[in-house]
C-alpha cells in the first residue's frame, strides 16, 4: 500500500472510533506523518484464532482497542444468531471493563442475550459460568500473564471450553465481513451477574475436588497483581483451610503490574516477593496465579532452608497421581499436550487409566473425551477433577491452588513434603526433567526463518544425542491436526519440540531428558540438569537466534 492508503485507511478508522483516546493517537500521527507509526498499525491486523484476539493496546486493527472488540463482537453475533445467551467477564487490565460493556452492547444490539459479570473475577469463573448458567459461549476479556500494555479477547462454546477450527475461521470470516462499528445498532439492556449468581456455584463447586481430609498447610501466596487473590481466599475458607498469607504489594489487582517485568509466574524475579512471604512467615508451600488466575504456580520448601520452584510438569505428575489415588472407574482419562512431559503417559499406564497427548492449547485437552478428570499443561496450567467430572472445562488456578493444598496437607501428616513425593515418581517411573529455550524476538520472521532453517536442514545430532526421528508437526503427527511446529526423538530417551508461540512473539523449544534412578536421586537431577543445559546449548547454535 501506499502512504496515501495508509492515511485513508487510518482517517477512516479514527472517523468510527468511540474512543477519544485512540482517536487522539490517531491524530497525532496523522498531523507528525508517521509512516512508520501507520503502518505498523494499519499494515496487518489482530488475526482472531482459537485463542481469540491477543495483542497491544492502541489504535488500528493491528492492536486492541474498541473498534477491534466491536468488530469481535460483531462477527460472534453473526454466528451465533439472534436469542443466543453469550456471558462476558473480564479481568482487571487496562481497558478491560470497557470492552466487556462494548461487546455487551454489540451482542444486544444484534438480538442476543449478554449477560456480564458483576466484578473482575478470573477466567475460571467464566469458563464455569458458561456452563453453569447453560449460556451458547463466553468471552473473557484479559490477555492472561502478557505484559501490561496487551489486551485480549477469548471465545468460548457452550460446552465451557475455548473453541476450536473450524469455529474460530467462521468467526475470523464473519469479523472481517463487518462494516463499520458506528453503524453497528447497540442494545442496553444486558444484565448484570451478581457474586450470588456466578462466584458462589464455582466456590461450591471446587469443593467436590480430590483435596481430601487434612487441612493442616501453610501457605504463602500471591495474585501478581491480578483478580486471583479475593477469589482464592473464599475458596480456601469454603473448603476449611487457613486462608493463605498474602503479598500485601502484589495484592490488589494493577493493570502495570508495577513489582514485576512480566505478570507471569515463569519469569524470572516474578516469584522474588512470593518466596520471600513463604521465608519469612515458615511457610510449608507457596502458590501463584498468573493475573486471571487460570494458571498456577507450585513452591515447596527445602529440607536445608529455602524454597524451590516445581515446574509446571512436575506439579503436573504430582497432582495426576494425586486425582487418580482419589478417583475411580475404569473409563477414567488423563491428557497433556506434545509439548509437557512423557511421564503422565507412565502415570496412566502404572494406574490403569486412558491417556491422551494433543496439541499445545488447553481447548485440545478439553476434546479429548469423556471420561477426562484431569489434564494439564506444561506452562502451569491445570484442569483438576473428581469423580464427579470436571468442574471447570479450562484451565483453573483457583481449583489447582485448593488440590495442592490438600495434597501437600497429607504429605505433611506424613512427615513429608511435595519434593519427597517428587523423588518418589522420579523411583518409580526414571527422573523426568524437562526444560525450556525461549527467544522473545521483536521481529517475528526472525522466528519464521528459524522454522524455516530447521525443515531445511534438520540436526543429526544435538547434545551427543543422535535425532532418532524428526517429525514435522505441520504435516499431521500421530493423528494429530496440523500445527507449526517439528519434534525430535534423541537416542537416550530425550525429546525436543520447537514451535512459535500463539499469543507471545516468542519460540519456544521445549526440552525432556529421562534419567533412570536407581537410589541417589540427586545424582540423576544433577545428570539431568547437565543434560538440559548441553540440548540449551546446542539448539540454540542450531537456531541461530
Amino acid at each position: 500500500m501506499t502512504p496515501t492508503d495508509f492515511v485513508r485507511l487510518a482517517q477512516e478508522w479514527r472517523d468510527q472510533d468511540p474512543d477519544p483516546v485512540t482517536r487522539a493517537e490517531l491524530d497525532a500521527i496523522l498531523e507528525q506523518e508517521d509512516l512508520a507509526a501507520l503502518t505498523d498499525r494499519f499494515g496487518a491486523k489482530l488475526e482472531f484464532g482459537t485463542a481469540g484476539l491477543r495483542g497491544e493496546l492502541g489504535a488500528g486493527p493491528n492492536r486492541m482497542n474498541r473498534v477491534t472488540v466491536m468488530r469481535a463482537a460483531a462477527g460472534l453475533a453473526r454466528v451465533l444468531g439472534p436469542g443466543r445467551h453469550v456471558v462476558i467477564g473480564y479481568d482487571a487490565r487496562h481497558n478491560s471493563d470497557v470492552f466487556a460493556a462494548d461487546t455487551a452492547a454489540v451482542l444486544t444490539g444484534a438480538g442476543l442475550r449478554a449477560s456480564v459479570m458483576g466484578g473482575k473475577w478470573p477466567t475460571p469463573v467464566l469458563a464455569f459460568a458458561v456452563r453453569h448458567l447453560g449460556a451458547d459461549a463466553g468471552v473473557m476479556v484479559t490477555a492472561s500473564h502478557n505484559p501490561p500494555r496487551d489486551n485480549g479477547y477469548k471465545v468460548y462454546w457452550g460446552d465451557g471450553a475455548q473453541i476450536v477450527p473450524p469455529l474460530d475461521q467462521e468467526i475470523s470470516a464473519a469479523i472481517d465481513a463487518v462494516g463499520r462499528v458506528d453503524e453497528l445498532p447497540l442494545g442496553e439492556g444486558w444484565a448484570t451477574l451478581g457474586h450470588g449468581d456466578i462466584v458462589e456455584p464455582y466456590l461450591k463447586a471446587l469443593t467436590t475436588l480430590p483435596i481430601g481430609d487434612v487441612r493442616d498447610i501453610a501457605v504463602a501466596y500471591t495474585p501478581l497483581h491480578g483478580v486471583g487473590g479475593a477469589t482464592l481466599s473464599k475458596a480456601f475458607r469454603a473448603a476449611g483451610f487457613e486462608v493463605p498469607v498474602m503479598v500485601g504489594r502484589q495484592a490488589a489487582a494493577d493493570p502495570d503490574f508495577p513489582t514485576v517485568s512480566f505478570p507471569n509466574p515463569e519469569e524470572p524475579g516474578a516469584m522474588d516477593l512470593a518466596l520471600e512471604l513463604a521465608a519469612a512467615t515458615h511457610a510449608d508451600i507457596v502458590l501463584a496465579n498468573d493475573p486471571d488466575a487460570d494458571r498456577c504456580a507450585v513452591g515447596a520448601r527445602l529440607a536445608g532452608g529455602g524454597y524451590r520452584m516445581l515446574t509446571g510438569d512436575e506439579a503436573g505428575g504430582l497432582i495426576a497421581e494425586h486425582v487418580l489415588r482419589h478417583t475411580s472407574g475404569a473409563d477414567r482419562l488423563v491428557a497433556t499436550s506434545i509439548v509437557s512431559s512423557s511421564l503422565l503417559a507412565k502415570i496412566a499406564a502404572d494406574h490403569g487409566v486412558r491417556y491422551a497427548e494433543t496439541l499445545t492449547g488447553f481447548k485440545w485437552i478439553m476434546k479429548t473425551g469423556p471420561g477426562l478428570v484431569f489434564g494439564y499443561e506444561e506452562a502451569l496450567g491445570y484442569s483438576v477433577g473428581s469423580d464427579a467430572g470436571l468442574p471447570v472445562h479450562d484451565k483453573d488456578g483457583i481449583g489447582t491452588a485448593l488440590t495442592v493444598a490438600g495434597l501437600a496437607a497429607a504429605a505433611k501428616r506424613e512427615g513429608r513434603t511435595l519434593l519427597d513425593l517428587l523423588d518418589d515418581q522420579a523411583r518409580r517411573y526414571g527422573l523426568h526433567a524437562t526444560g525450556q529455550l525461549s527467544f522473545r524476538v521483536a521481529d517475528l520472521s526472525l522466528i519464521g526463518r528459524a522454522m524455516e532453517r530447521l525443515r531445511a536442514t534438520p540436526p543429526v545430532e544435538l547434545a551427543g544425542r543422535t535425532v532418532e526421528s524428526a517429525e514435522d508437526l505441520a504435516e499431521g503427527a500421530a493423528g494429530l491436526p496440523p500445527t507449526d511446529g517439528l519434534r525430535y526423538r534423541l537416542s537416550g530417551d530425550a525429546r525436543v519440540v520447537v514451535r512459535p508461540s500463539g499469543t507471545e512473539p516468542k519460540l519456544k523449544c521445549y526440552l525432556e531428558v529421562v534419567v533412570p534412578v536407581e537410589d541417589d536421586v540427586a545424582a540423576a537431577r544433577v545428570r539431568a540438569a547437565e543434560d538440559l543445559d548441553a540440548l540449551r546449548k546446542d539448539l540454540a547454535a542450531v537456531l541461530g537466534l
